[in-house]
């Protein structure tokens, strides 16, 4: 009998070890051989699936038996807020005769920084792809985001498997703060912005009727107003209409390209816009503005104030014949945003064209200067700066600490089409513009492809000491509108780390932007898609890091 026993154990004991190598052989005959992770440099649609918001592809040898996937791990960032986030999907497709393209595999509703996803997937020889839908509500709070630092499959018959992103993008809902069709309005364009005293947000743009064509157009500038920090908007208001007058038809009659400015001394909110009267509708108003000073010769610089946070707004003031030359062909604000200086000085960054007539050389027709226009007495009387540099435009302007204020301006020798990129044109001014010093950076710090841009100021603890920060957003490409870019300078622009920025939206767009300050911890941001504005928030924390509080 105890000879039958060791026997039989040992038969047991020889049946058993050559399961365990059975099982241990199904399990080496499968094998993940590559993991990859991408992520698309989308902000979140409001409402929506958010579908491919990041995607993992995966190759897969086998032998014998399928991949058993079960499990997808996602670990977001420390930081990661969820207010609105509805939902994390992630959906399976594969190279099997593209039959198994985007199903399912599971979903999770339950958003922390460990969020698991549960399911069932079989994965065989080939290429698959797992693609990740992001759901929200349809309104989230505008301060949710999130940054993805690691994806764990796991599998019943592998081991798991990790990847993490090569890219640190941080994923932000974006509002449509005007969209492509809303009253009316075939396109929503130009925009600007500022914060007032109460920490009232006042958006202002182009509210373009008929389509997407520059002045001249019936256009007419647009406000929205917002009293929680952009999270809610106050209905569309028109504040600036030039109507018919003349008797001429709207399209006759169109104001364009607002700059807004808020005079924190007198609490008084400025915006600026260029009219003119008389142009055919073919005309495009760049070119059919003339040398002279009424609105049927040139273009008229007009600006509208409100002294109640924006609840009411005056009729338009016409400030053209103390600030433009007779003999310029055209005189036009920003556009964007202005600032107030600390000694109260109203300052609107601007622009002038002159025709060369027989002067011109190289083929060029007329010449523009970037400059600026300022009151010293609250807004009673305008003057002018002398151009910074020539064939300069669109411009923002900021005060340094030093008193001295530095002009970034769109530089027209930038030509993409033709190879050349010298970027953002940079000048400084101790005396209002009545001379400029080119500064350090010019054409050489900030690449664009040659659009407007948005640059703004103010003061932030960093490291413990308080400093004034630069923050300037546009296109960050050479070639083309896209990769709209928040990027800081702690140096008053003499550099502009990689470390210090951040990237919003990679898709190509219209691309004009203008940044404010919504308290002193938080930017937003208003820029152009195609034919519509959006609207997000940034946390300096999110630039900085632990360096500021």
């Amino acid at each position: 009998m105890a000879i039958f026993n060791i026997v039989f154990f040992s038969l047991l004991l020889f049946i058993s070890t050559e399961c365990v190598k059975s099982e241990l052989i199904v399990k080496e005959s499968v094998s993940v051989t590559s993991v990859e992770l991408k992520q698309n440099h989308l902000p979140l649609n409001y409402g929506a699936e958010n579908a491919g918001v990041f995607e993992l592809r995966l190759a897969v040898t086998t032998e014998e038996e399928a991949l058993l996937l079960n499990n997808v791990e996602v670990l977001f960032d420390t930081e990661s807020k969820f207010a609105g986030i509805e939902s994390i999907s992630a959906k399976y497709s594969g190279a099997v005769n593209g039959s198994d393209t985007n199903v399912l595999f599971g979903t999770s509703k339950n958003l922390s920084q460990k969020t698991n996803i549960s399911g069932t997937r079989e994965l065989g020889t080939g290429i698959h792809f797992l693609k990740f839908g992001i759901a929200t509500t349809a309104n989230p709070d505008l301060i949710s985001r999130f940054r993805v630092e690691k994806i764990t499959l796991s599998f019943k018959n592998h081991k798991p498997v990790s990847v993490s992103p090569t890219d640190k993008y941080i994923f932000r809902p974006k509002m449509v703060l005007r969209a492509a069709g809303q009253d009316n309005t075939n396109t929503y364009r130009i925009p600007g912005l500022i914060t007032t005293s109460k920490g009232t947000l006042i958006a202002v743009y182009d509210n373009r009727y008929n389509n997407s064509k520059d002045l001249q157009e019936d256009i007419d500038i647009g406000m929205s107003r917002s009293t929680d920090g952009g999270q809610t908007w106050h209905p569309m208001r028109v504040i600036m209409d030039m109507g018919e007058y003349g008797g001429r038809s709207q399209r006759l009659n169109g104001t364009g390209d607002p700059c807004v400015l808020f005079d924190d001394k007198t609490n008084t909110i400025w915006v600026a816009a260029l009219w003119m009267s008389g142009a055919t509708e073919k005309d495009m108003l760049w070119w059919a503005s003339k040398p002279g000073m009424k609105p049927e010769e040139t273009g008229q610089f007009m600006v509208v104030k409100s002294t109640d946070d924006g609840l009411t707004w005056s009729q338009p003031i016409n400030i053209t014949s103390q600030i433009k030359d007779p003999a310029w062909q055209l005189l036009l604000q920003g556009p964007g945003r202005g600032i107030t200086m600390t000694d109260g000085t109203l300052v609107f960054p601007a622009q002038f064209k002159v025709d060369l007539g027989a002067k011109a050389i190289d083929g060029g027709q007329y010449t523009c200067h970037s400059t600026i226009v300022y009151s010293k007495d609250q807004g009673k009387t305008w003057q002018i700066g002398t151009g910074a540099k020539s064939n300069t435009t669109e411009a923002q302007v900021v005060q340094l600490t030093d008193g001295s204020l530095m002009l970034n301006m769109r530089d027209d020798r930038n030509r993409a089409d033709k190879g050349v990129t010298n970027g953002r044109a940079v000048a400084t001014t101790t005396d209002l513009g009545k001379t400029w010093t080119v500064h350090s950076t010019s054409n050489s710090a900030l690449q664009e492809s040659n659009c407007q841009a948005s640059i703004i100021s103010t003061d932030l603890i960093i490291s413990g000491k308080k400093q004034q920060v630069l923050f300037f957003s546009n296109p960050n490409s050479k070639t083309d509108r896209s990769h709209m870019t928040i990027k800081a300078s702690l140096d008053g622009g003499l550099t502009w780390p990689e470390a210090y920025q951040v990237e919003l939206n990679a898709e190509n767009g219209f691309g004009y932007s203008c940044m404010s300050m919504v308290d002193n911890q938080t930017i937003g941001i208003v820029y152009e898609g195609v034919k519509e504005l959006y609207f997000q928030k940034i946390p300096v924390s999110d630039i900085f890091g632990p360096l500021v509080k």
